[in-house]
């Protein structure tokens, strides 16, 4: 009978795996293009004086195709971002029931995306709008409903195991839908009932987004606003002429981390500082920063670095305690240092909340990526000598014994090592030179990385490897644009209805000094970091708090700093910091251990934090000295 199924190749199995070949293939294949025409585009203009006709939309459009893909995937592997982790502390009865209310809510309110993206799609058909080559744009907009129509699926089939519990899944969802639609029920009931419903779905475990998406929708349907302006808006900011950046920086990320990039890196400063009281402490936050600079702050650096430095750190007789407080913290240590994701994002969404203020508004609150790149570096560098100051006094006093200095095998180490090291140079060089756009210069890290990890030190197969990392970037990256651009249209609704301008007006006649407003803003910002990860507190959050930036007259690029110094500070704070559990995962560690190993290390990093946002120079004098 098994055999038979596996030989008919109608079976489920067999279609299904078919399918997932193709999904993979298709991602692959839109992101490796995404990598490829900006950086054509870039050698046509700067050689030849011409260029690709609409290449600017096709790269536009190949991000939502990526993004919508990539949410599918992360889907299909159960790995979209989650507000809570219960799922994975419960057990038996308990787990399968928060799973099943969370997927059935997740696929409900997937399915009002889907519906809703139709209608936006049907919109875009009637104005005969078109990309490049005559494509139309509604053609391109049907990945939205099938989108979200397939993480609908796959939420559900991921929560249940049978017919039985996919019934009762079917019933969850009905139940989630029915609920504003029973016209028996008051207003204020199904109002409630919907509210406190989503509530426990995030509570339970629900995609991060499926939560902002099921908030948005209720706040529109209170308001008896259209739903397709979700779809509407997550469309305009995924299409953002800036926000390719993202996948392509990322994708370079990956390529360093899937490769050899890293055991070189580290032969490099451990040859250089290793030697010095406290090198390996220095090594570990240098090459730390440095990965994470590329890969997002998305915890690739404690999963990809931390069975490598760890051993590194006990050989060089620094206790267990330390080591994994170090290397649990220096997972997202490179968060202010361009280009990593969360100042491009930062950037997009302040300058998003800029059009809509509108007015002279929009000129003080809108912050460019050059800004946000240079005025992330002085904070950087600050909490990366914080961080070894730390870790240095957490050291043996004893001396060590070390090889003697070598310069021989220094110069060999840094030459196998120089294409790595010379990353950063066409990263940021090609982007201050002024020859490349923020997308082109994106582009060209990607091939660069690409070609040196695949056909120069060989560390990556081109038909094995590549299309694997190009899968996992996307995957990454989908997550994340789903959670961008559902919560662009929660931002959209709070703009509409005046909640800036009311909290604005609120906090500026509770509050007079602008000192005083920066505190009670860190003090918020740590509670948001206790409760939510990055993307989900740039998104929700920082439409919030440009508003009040402007009111008390705060350089922007200053505040921006300021919030995701909070948000870096957010991955070591209990409960939910990302690097806690992620240090866990990898060095199976329980969950209280590693909070009581980075507790040195999370003063330490309050401390940057308070000397961030009381001395704005050390962030605002690089963009003023450069004039970005």
């Amino acid at each position: 009978m098994n055999v038979a199924a596996h030989n008919n190749p109608f079976s489920w199995s067999r279609v299904a795996s078919i399918g997932r070949t193709f999904e993979d293939m298709l991602s692959a294949i839109v992101l490796a293009g995404l990598m490829f025409v900006p950086v054509i585009e870039l050698s046509l203009r700067m050689f030849f004086k011409t260029g690709i006709p609409g290449a600017t939309s096709l790269v536009q459009h190949s991000t939502l195709i990526v993004g919508m893909l990539g949410g599918a995937i992360a889907a299909r592997e159960s790995r979209l971002l989650s507000f809570s982790t219960l799922t994975t502390i419960l057990k038996g009865k308990p787990q399968k029931f928060s799973q099943l209310f969370s997927g059935g809510s997740g696929a409900a309110i997937c399915v009002f995306l889907s519906v809703a993206s139709v209608q936006f799609l049907m919109v875009e058909r009637d104005g005969g709008k078109t990309i490049a080559f005559g494509l139309p744009v509604w053609v391109i907009l049907l990945i939205l409903p099938i989108g979200f129509g397939l993480i609908a699926l796959r939420l559900g089939l991921s929560a249940t195991t049978g017919w039985k519990q996919r019934v009762l899944l079917l019933a969850v969802a009905a139940a989630v839908v029915g609920v504003t639609r029973l016209d028996s029920l008051s207003y204020e009931v199904r109002t409630v009932s919907a509210a406190l419903s989503l509530l426990a779905a995030a509570f339970l475990g629900a995609p991060i987004f499926t939560v902002i998406a099921g908030a948005t929708l209720l706040l529109l349907w209170m308001a008896q606003f259209p739903i397709a302006s979700i779809p509407l808006k997550h469309y305009s900011l995924v299409t953002n002429p800036s926000l390719p950046a993202i996948p392509l920086f990322t994708l370079a990320g990956y390529f360093l981390a899937e490769g050899g990039a890293s055991k070189r890196l580290i032969s490099v400063f451990q040859l250089l500082v290793g030697r010095i009281r406290g090198g390996p402490v220095i090594v570990t936050t240098l090459v730390c920063a440095f990965f994470t600079s590329f890969t997002g702050a998305s915890g690739v650096t404690i999963l990809a670095l931390g069975g490598l430095l760890f051993p590194v750190l006990r050989a060089a007789r620094y206790s267990e305690k330390t080591a994994l407080g170090l290397i649990t913290t220096c997972g997202s240590l490179g968060l202010l240092f361009p280009p990593c994701l969360p100042l491009i994002l930062y950037s997009v969404i302040a300058s998003t909340v800029a059009t809509d203020l509108g007015g002279a508004d929009a000129a003080s609150a809108g912050v460019s990526m050059e800004q946000m790149f240079l005025g992330g570096i002085g904070p950087g560098i600050l909490l990366v000598v914080l961080i070894s100051w730390v870790g240095i006094r957490g050291g043996p006093k004893q001396k060590v014994d070390v090889e003697p200095f070598n310069a021989g095998e220094v110069r060999r180490v840094l030459w196998a090592a120089k294409w790595e090291l010379l990353l950063p140079a066409v990263a940021l060089g090609s982007i201050f030179a002024g020859f490349a756009t923020i997308i082109e210069a994106a582009a060209l890290t990607a091939v660069y990385a690409f070609v040196i990890e695949t056909f120069v030190y060989r560390d990556l197969h081109l038909v094995r490897d590549v299309p694997r990392v190009l899968v996992e970037c996307g995957l990454l990256v989908g997550g994340v644009l789903l959670i961008l651009g559902v919560a662009v249209g929660l931002t959209h609704y709070l703009v509409m209805e005046q909640v800036p301008d009311r909290l604005v007006e609120w906090m500026t006649n509770s509050i007079e000094s602008k000192w005083t407003f920066l505190l009670v803003l860190n003090l918020f910002l740590l509670v948001v970091g206790c409760l939510m990860d990055v993307y989900s507190a740039i998104v929700v959050v920082a439409p919030l708090i440009v508003p009040l930036g402007i009111a008390f007259g705060i350089d922007p690029v200053h505040l921006g700093i300021i919030f995701l110094a909070n948000l870096e500070l957010g991955y070591l704070t209990p409960p939910v910091g990302m690097n806690l559990f992620l240090a866990s995962y990898r060095f199976e560690k329980p969950i209280f251990t590693i909070y009581r190993a980075v507790l040195p290390m999370l003063f330490a990093m309050l401390l940057g934090v308070l000397i961030i946002t009381y001395f704005p120079p050390l962030t605002t004098f690089l963009p003023g000295l450069l004039k970005f």
